[in-house]
């Protein structure tokens, strides 16, 4: 069985893009940075284009899919994503014309065979078209990335307690966000329910979630104004701590919003 690697490109709203993959295969999920930005990311770590087949889309703010249209017209790689999605896509302005020929649906309440790979999305609250998080199997590995949500879910809950890799939201801290400069709206938008994920509730979905078979917890989608890696790192670790998880037990990082992270072997 050949190693099971992840790394982010990149992750928040400068950007949203990661890579999944082995030697059998690979797949990238969002398509918010350049293909410049995307070929200096996996030639830093011995990879290229040929290490992912297909790309997966979570959601139809820019952040995620800026860069899906010239994704599609220069690499041709197909574009998995839910009807509905696809739906709103096939008129985005980012992403036509240059979709119809990439596009693939995925069934919805079942595992999709993509490749080497296993794919089921489920929904989570976003004010987007909307927004699907993904369980993926591979190699033996079950891996679970939900980046966008206003609140956590039952199923989402429930995928994540079966899986040994889990990358989810912490994007806010909430004091920094009622104290910041964003107009009342907008933190409005961000704190009720279908908008993003604070630290405090990403850490309560962890405490839900979290079962003896996690090796990999990474922290992703942190906000620039309203946040920091050390205090999305503090928040989650001490619910760690609450659970008694020994220190060690479990490789948990914050992913970088604006440049890659290390490869990560799962």
């Amino acid at each position: 069985m050949s190693d099971v690697r992840f790394m982010s490109l990149s992750s928040g709203s400068c950007g949203n893009c990661y890579y999944l993959g082995s030697e059998a295969g690979g797949l990238l999920i969002d398509a918010g940075v350049s293909l410049r930005r995307l070929k200096q990311g996996l030639q830093a770590e011995g990879l290229g284009y040929d290490s992912f087949s297909a790309l997966l889309v979570t959601h139809d703010h820019l952040d995620h899919i800026r860069n899906l249209g010239s994704f599609c017209k220069k690499l041709s790689k197909p574009v998995y994503a839910s009807t509905e999605l696809h739906a709103a896509l096939s008129h985005h302005t980012f992403a036509m014309p240059f979709i119809t020929g990439c596009r693939r649906d995925l069934a919805e309440g079942e595992w999709n065979e993509i490749g080497a790979f296993r794919v089921r999305y489920f929904i989570v609250p976003h004010d987007a078209t909307q927004t699907c998080g993904f369980a993926i199997l591979h190699q033996g590995h079950k891996f679970v990335i939900m980046t966008d949500l206003g609140r956590m879910t039952d199923e989402a809950v429930s995928l994540a307690r079966q899986a040994d890799t889990v990358v989810v939201e912490s994007n806010y801290d909430m004091d920094m966000l009622m104290g910041g400069p964003y107009t009342h709206e907008l933190k409005m938008r961000i704190c009720q329910g279908s908008g993003h994920l604070s630290n405090d509730e990403c850490a309560a979905a962890v405490k839900r979630f979290w079962h003896p078979g996690l090796r990999n917890l990474f922290l992703c989608h942190l906000s620039e104004n309203n946040n920091t890696r050390e205090k999305a790192y503090a928040c989650t670790k001490h619910a760690l701590e609450e659970m008694g998880v020994a220190e060690g037990s479990v490789v948990f990082r914050t992913l970088p919003r604006q440049y890659p992270s290390p490869l990560f072997t799962l």
